[in-house]
């Protein structure tokens, strides 16, 4: 091992690495605050001014990360945030925590890992490890990452070190955290990889070492098609019960019960999160780089995408029951995050879900507890507040439609007070009475 490597090394060993994460939103945050609850020094780099400001003052900019965590992370002095890029020079490590969206036309748009790439290599020096976190498809560390870095005049593998290791974030989960969640990891070479192993080795309990940067890349696009396909599949059979007349949760529960061969997914309004519903077009993208095409997924993305679509036909029918039709009607959209008990809006179907009912005609507010009120977005820019709930408010509403199922909500409640509920998420599964006023979507 080069003398470079073998002082990174040393580094690490002592916990004298200094750990730069370049992005502090819902991957980097957590992943800073493992590393400074293992005693690692971690500095954090994003171009928000004001989300550095509070996050240096020991406030969280996330529900998922408490005030009281990062407090602790800055009183000790393992943490501090800036947006001065050239103290990246004092980072031994930069882990690369950025957005990796889809442009219109579903291909990766890969400008804020390019232009992160682009500011690293100018502060870049001897001996740094890079690591990737973003997802993305396979090659976009070697193809992509390595020629920007190395415009600097360093050597990968010899210079510094190049890694990706995947993000396995999922906010809210309480089963699993950023620490406990197992991380992939592979290299440039050997060296890249050892190196990186060790370096999250402190923050993380299980590492999980891959043959190559490709593989590491991989792994995760698999993860998130496997969900993607399930989810369409349970979105499309939803449909097909509904004409049948069957209820597909109760469907789901009884095919649940056998103990091997089957795992439960659930349908919904639609996929959120900002893997779900983006990563498998990363996939389908490069494949058709080889002529290869992947039906199965398309398909699967197709069905999903639809899915608001159906929904908001449902509300129609709902309210054509009542001798109402979409257009004038007052909706109430409970749930603007894209799963239970999170502040998190990426790819929301929720934010679609809004935008349809408005072009249909409807009046459309929406009450969500842990989103006062919407903020601006690469494809949405709502302009709203959250609402209150009263029993009046309820009243005043033709239809109140379920999207996203926080357990703060007291469903039976709801129930009660509302005109009409249309339930996406199976919310009102244990409500007895007003059962005549709910359908199911």
């Amino acid at each position: 091992m080069a003398k470079k490597a073998m002082s990174l090394e040393q580094k690490i060993a002592d916990k004298k690495a200094v750990v730069g994460i370049l992005g502090l939103g819902y991957v980097g945050l957590p992943l800073a605050r493992e590393f400074a609850s293992a005693g690692v020094k971690v500095l954090g780099f994003d171009i928000d001014d004001k989300k550095v400001k509070k996050l240096n003052s020991g406030k969280s900019i996330l529900k998922t990360v408490p005030h009281a965590q990062v407090k602790t992370m800055v009183d000790s002095k393992k943490f501090s945030a800036t947006s001065n890029m050239a103290r990246m020079k004092s980072a031994d490590a930069i882990l690369i925590c950025v957005p990796t969206p889809l442009t219109e036309n579903r291909e990766p748009d890969m400008t804020y890992v390019e232009k992160s790439c682009q500011t690293i290599a100018k502060y870049l020096r001897k001996g740094q490890l890079v690591s990737l976190e973003s997802t993305t498809y396979p090659g976009t560390t070697r193809d992509l990452m390595l020629p920007i870095l190395e415009q600097s005049g360093l050597k990968a593998g010899k210079d510094f070190y190049l890694a990706y290791s995947p993000e396995r974030e999922d906010p809210g989960n309480k089963h699993f955290t950023t620490k406990t969640i197992p991380k992939v990891v592979g290299g440039l070479t050997p060296t890249c990889k050892k190196l990186a192993t060790e370096l999250y080795g402190p923050a993380i309990d299980t590492m999980v070492p891959v043959s190559s940067l490709e593989a590491a890349e991989s792994a995760k696009i698999v993860e998130n098609v496997y969900r993607c396909v399930n989810i369409a599949m349970v979105n499309e059979l939803k449909q097909v019960f509904d004409r049948m007349d069957i209820d597909v949760w109760e469907v789901i529960r009884a095919a649940s019960t056998k103990p091997f061969g089957y795992q439960p997914f659930y349908p919904g309004p639609g996929l959120g999160g900002h893997c779900i519903p983006i990563d498998p077009f990363y996939l389908t993208w490069k494949a058709r780089q080889y002529g290869m095409p992947t039906r199965f997924i398309e398909l699967a993305g197709e069905i999903n995408t639809d899915m608001p679509h159906y929904v908001v036909h449902k509300v129609m029918e709902a309210l054509n029951g009542k001798k109402k039709s979409l257009n004038g009607s007052k909706v109430l959209v409970l749930g603007l995050a894209y799963k239970p008990d999170i502040d998190d809006v990426r790819e929301s179907p929720s934010l679609e879900l809004i935008e349809l009912l408005k072009e249909g005609g409807a009046k459309v507010d929406y009450n969500d507890p842990y989103l006062p009120q919407t903020h601006k977005m690469r494809e949405y820019d709502l302009k709203m507040k959250s609402k209150s709930l009263t029993a009046a408010m309820l009243k005043k509403y033709d239809c109140v439609l379920i999207a996203t199922n926080h357990s703060d909500y007291d469903y039976k409640w709801i129930v009660k007070n509302a005109q009409l509920v249309v339930d996406t998420r199976n919310a009102t599964a244990g409500v007895k009475t007003g059962r005549s006023k709910i359908v199911k979507a």
